[in-house]
C-alpha cells in the first residue's frame, strides 16, 4: 500500500506566491516546453504530497526542467536545487523564467538526465518530472533514507507515480498511484497568457455551478475569438483545428440524423464524417469527457477537430438547414417572370426552415467580419454575397430556390418591423443579432427589382467602445493634428468622403477620445447611431414625428454641450444651425458627402453658407478613402508595376522605392489582404486660407492655396502607407483619380 500523502502546510502558500503567468513560454519554444514544463497546480501538489516534508537545509534536484514552474515552488522550499537539462534553450527559457521572479538558488546544469549530478549530491530527494528510461545512476545519488520520485508506465500523459526510497537493505518501490498530466482549456489558456489564473479559477467553480463548459465559461468573461487562439489551443491538447469553409464539403447529413440533437447539443458535439475509419467530430469545447467521444463510436475511435463558436453554430445551422429542407416539399418553382405587383401567397408563410437559413446567413456575414450582405434574385437564379474590405465575395454553399429566397426576404422583413405585403416600393428598417458576446445593430434595406425583391443588410457591432484613433492605422502626424482639433472650444470639423469610406468611424473614434477623457459634455444627433459608446449622450433623427437635424441643433445648444456631433450636413437649414452652433461657442464635428477637402468648402458654399461664416467658423476638413491592408501574415516584397509607377512619378522614380504585397493565407482567405485602413487628405485652415475662403474663389485657385498652405494630400498618405507596407500599391488607381495620381504643384501649375 502507498504511503498516505501529507502535504507541507508551507506549499499551498509556495503555489499562490508562484504564478503560473510567469512560465508561459513565447510561441516559438511553446511546443519544445508543452506537456510537463507548466504542469497544473493540482498535480504540483500531489507530487509534493507523496515527497517528505522538505527542510531548508535539503539538497534536492530535479531532471527536467520544462519551464521552470516546479523547480520555482521546490525552491522556496529548500536552500538549494540543483536541476539537470539536456535542451540547452530550455535550460536558457527556465533561466530567464526564474530570474524574472527573483529565483537565485537553483542551478539548471546540462546533461543526460538518466545520469544526474553525481558531483553534486548525495541528495535527500530527487524528483524526475520527464519520463526516463534507467534510473538506477539516479538511484545511487540518494543519501541515506533518501527518496527518488519518478514517472513510470506506457502513456506519458498519465503516467504512474513511483517512488524509489533508499535504505540499508536496499532500494523499496512503491506505486504511488497515477498522474494526470492532462490539461483542460483553462490550463492551456493561461499557458497562451489569454487568461490569468484567477479568471480561470473563477470561471471553473462558475462552470461546476451551472454545469457548463469551461471554456463557454471563460468566453463569457474575456472574449477570443481569434481563430489563432484556437489553433494554439488545440495543438496543445493534441487536436487537430479546422475551420468551417473545409467543413462544409465533408458534411454528412445522414451521419448527423444517427445521434440525438439533445446529446449534440449538450455536448457541443457536430459528426462530420468517417476518415479512416475513424469518426470526425467537430466541436468548440475541447474539455468533453474521453468516454462521451468514445460512446459516439465505440469500435473505431474518434478523431476530434476543434472549432471556433462560431463555426461550430455555422456548421450545425449548414445541418440544420439541410435536414429541415429535405423533409419539406419540394418548394414550387416560378418557371417564368411574375409582375412585381402580384401577390406570391406562398412566399407570404414563414416556415422555421427559412428562420434557419437567415440566422445562417447572419453567422457567416460575423465569421467573415463582413460589413454588408447583398441578396439578389435574377430570374431563376439566387445571388448571396459578403462585403468584406470593401470587396462583393460570394457565398456559394447556398443553393436557394428563388422561392426560398422570397421567404427569406419576409423573415428579413418581419425582424425588422416591415411590411411583408408590400413588394413594390422599397423599405428600410432596423433589428439586432447578439453573436458571442457582441451585438450588431441590422440596418435593412428591401429594393422591388425585375425578378422579385432584393435585400440589403447592413451589420454594425455594437461593442459600447468604438476604435480608438491609435487602431484607425491614421499616421502618427495626422493623429496629433485631429487629437488637437478635438481639444479646441470652438469652430467646425468635417469628415468627408464617399458612402463607405469610413467617415463615422472616424468621427466615433474622435468622441470614443472625448468619452474617455470625460472633461467635456457630448451630445450627437444621428441617422442612424452607427456606433454606441458609453458616456456620450446620444440621439437619433425621426423625420416621421418632424425631428431632424437642424431641429436637433436648435435643442441641443440649450442643453450646455461643449461638443456636438451632427451626423451629416444634408441640407442648408442643417448647414446654418451647424455654423450658428459653432458661432455660439461650440465645436461642432459632421460629415459631408463630397470628393475631397477643397470640395467640402465648394460643398458648403452650395448649401448656402455665406463665404465669411465659412471662413471664420470651418477650423479643418479632413478627407478619406478606405484602402484594403496587406494581411501581416503574408506580405512579401514585390516588384512594383511599371504602368502604376510611370502615373505616381512622371518624371523619375525615387531611389530605393519598395512597395509589398499579401501572398495569400489561411488567415486571410488566401485574398492576401485583411481589415481596412483609412488614407486620409488633410486641410487645416489657417489665416491664407480663411481669407481666399471668404473671397469665394474658383474650386481650383482655392486647391492650389491650399497647397501651398501645407494640405496633405491623399496621394501623401497612400505613398506613406505603401512604403511603410501596409497597403498594396495596387491600391492607389483605386482609391485616387487620374489627375490625382502625380505629385500636385504648389502655385497652381504641374
Amino acid at each position: 500500500m502507498p504511503p498516505a500523502a501529507t502535504l507541507d502546510p508551507r506549499v499551498n502558500k509556495v503555489i499562490l506566491e508562484v504564478s503560473r503567468d510567469a512560465f508561459v513560454a513565447s510561441p516559438d519554444t511553446s511546443l519544445m516546453v508543452s506537456g510537463h514544463s507548466i504542469p497544473p497546480t493540482s498535480v504540483v501538489r500531489k507530487i509534493l504530497s507523496h515527497l517528505p516534508l522538505l527542510q531548508p537545509e535539503d539538497r534536492v534536484m530535479q531532471v527536467g526542467a520544462g519551464s521552470g514552474y516546479l523547480a520555482a515552488v521546490m525552491a522556496r522550499l529548500v536552500s538549494q536545487l540543483v536541476v539537470v537539462e539536456r535542451n540547452d534553450m530550455i535550460a536558457d527559457i527556465a533561466r530567464t523564467n526564474l530570474a524574472q521572479i527573483k529565483t537565485d538558488n537553483v542551478q539548471i546544469i546540462l546533461g543526460d538526465g538518466e545520469a544526474g549530478a553525481p558531483d553534486f549530491g548525495p541528495f535527500r530527494v530527487i524528483v524526475a518530472s520527464c519520463m526516463l528510461v534507467d534510473v538506477a545512476d539516479l538511484m545511487h545519488q540518494l543519501a541515506d533514507d533518501g527518496v527518488l520520485v519518478v514517472l513510470e508506465g506506457s502513456d506519458p500523459h498519465v503516467p504512474d507515480l513511483v517512488q524509489y526510497r533508499k535504505s540499508a537493505d536496499g532500494f523499496q518501490r512503491t506505486k504511488l498511484g497515477v498522474i494526470d498530466f492532462r490539461t483542460d482549456s483553462g490550463d492551456v489558456l493561461i499557458d497562451l497568457g489569454v487568461v490569468d489564473e484567477e479568471a480561470v479559477a473563477r470561471a471553473r467553480a462558475e462552470a461546476r455551478r451551472q454545469k457548463k463548459p469551461l471554456l463557454s465559461i471563460v468566453r463569457s468573461e474575456v472574449n477570443f475569438q481569434d481563430v489563432n487562439v484556437y489553433r494554439a489551443m488545440a495543438k496543445r491538447l493534441g487536436m487537430g483545428f479546422d475551420e468551417a469553409e473545409h467543413l462544409f464539403g465533408l458534411l454528412e447529413l445522414d451521419l448527423f440524423r444517427r445521434f440525438s440533437r439533445t446529446f449534440l447539443d449538450h455536448y457541443r458535439l457536430i459528426p462530420v464524417c468517417f476518415r479512416d475509419k475513424r469518426l470526425v467530430v467537430a466541436t468548440d469545447n475541447p474539455d468533453t469527457p474521453i468516454d462521451v467521444l468514445e460512446r459516439m463510436h465505440p469500435d473505431a475511435g474518434i478523431e476530434r477537430v476543434l472549432v471556433t463558436p462560431t463555426d461550430y453554430r455555422r456548421l450545425w445551422s449548414a445541418l440544420n438547414i439541410s435536414d429541415r429542407s429535405s423533409n419539406l416539399p419540394s418548394p414550387r418553382l416560378e418557371q417564368q417572370y411574375q409582375p412585381l405587383d402580384s401577390e406570391e401567397d406562398s412566399t407570404d408563410r414563414i416556415s422555421p426552415y427559412l428562420v434557419a437559413i437567415y440566422e445562417a446567413l447572419l453567422l457567416d456575414a460575423v465569421s467573415e467580419d463582413a460589413s454588408d450582405i447583398h441578396i439578389e434574385r435574377y430570374n431563376d437564379r439566387v445571388r448571396i454575397r459578403l462585403r468584406v474590405d470593401g470587396e462583393l465575395h460570394n457565398l456559394d454553399h447556398y443553393q436557394l430556390t428563388p422561392a426560398e429566397i422570397a421567404g427569406v426576404i419576409n423573415v428579413i422583413k418581419t425582424r425588422a418591423e416591415l411590411d411583408i405585403a408590400e413588394r413594390r416600393l422599397p423599405q428600410g428598417g432596423r433589428s439586432r443579432l447578439r453573436a458571442g458576446d457582441i451585438t450588431y445593430d441590422l440596418r435593412i434595406q428591401t429594393q422591388p427589382a425585375l425578378h422579385g425583391e432584393h435585400a440589403v443588410i447592413r451589420l454594425l457591432p455594437q461593442r459600447g467602445r468604438a476604435l480608438k484613433l491609435s487602431e484607425l492605422g491614421m499616421t502618427p502626424h495626422l493623429a496629433r493634428h485631429y487629437r488637437r482639433l478635438l481639444d479646441n472650444p470652438a469652430g467646425m470639423v468635417l469628415i468627408v468622403g464617399p458612402t463607405g469610406s469610413g467617415k463615422s468611424t472616424t468621427l466615433s473614434a474622435g468622441l470614443q477620445e472625448l468619452a474617455d477623457d470625460g472633461r467635456r459634455k457630448v451630445i450627437t444627433i444621428e441617422d442612424p447611431i452607427e456606433y454606441a459608446i458609453d458616456n456620450i449622450q446620444q440621439s437619433r433623427v425621426r423625420a416621421n414625428i418632424g425631428f431632424n437635424f437642424a431641429d436637433a441643433m436648435r435643442s441641443f445648444v440649450r442643453q450646455d454641450p461643449d461638443v456636438i456631433l451632427v451626423g451629416e450636413i444634408r441640407d442648408g437649414e442643417t448647414a446654418l444651425e451647424t455654423a450658428r452652433a459653432s458661432q455660439t461657442g461650440h465645436l461642432v464635428l459632421s460629415t459631408l458627402h463630397c470628393n475631397d477637402a477643397v470640395d467640402a468648402v465648394q460643398r458648403l458654399y452650395d448649401l448656402g453658407l455665406h463665404p465669411n461664416s465659412i471662413a471664420s467658423e470651418l477650423l479643418a476638413v479632413m478627407a478619406q478613402r478606405l484602402a484594403k491592408r496587406i494581411c501581416p501574415n503574408c506580405k512579401t516584397e514585390i516588384e512594383p508595376d511599371p504602368e502604376i509607377l510611370a502615373e505616381l512619378f512622371p518624371e523619375q522614380v525615387p531611389d530605393g522605392f519598395r512597395c509589398y504585397e499579401g501572398k495569400g493565407c489561411n488567415r486571410c482567405a488566401k485574398r492576401g489582404t485583411k481589415g481596412r485602413v483609412a488614407v486620409v487628405e488633410f486641410m487645416q485652415v489657417n489665416d491664407d486660407i480663411r481669407s481666399s475662403i471668404s473671397r469665394h474663389p474658383p474650386v481650383g485657385e482655392l486647391r492650389w492655396r491650399a497647397l501651398d498652405a501645407g494640405l496633405v494630400t491623399m496621394r501623401d498618405s497612400a505613398l506613406d502607407l505603401v512604403i511603410e507596407g501596409v497597403i498594396p500599391l495596387s491600391e492607389l488607381p483605386r482609391i485616387l483619380p487620374a489627375e490625382r495620381m502625380a505629385p500636385e504643384a504648389r502655385g497652381g501649375r504641374r
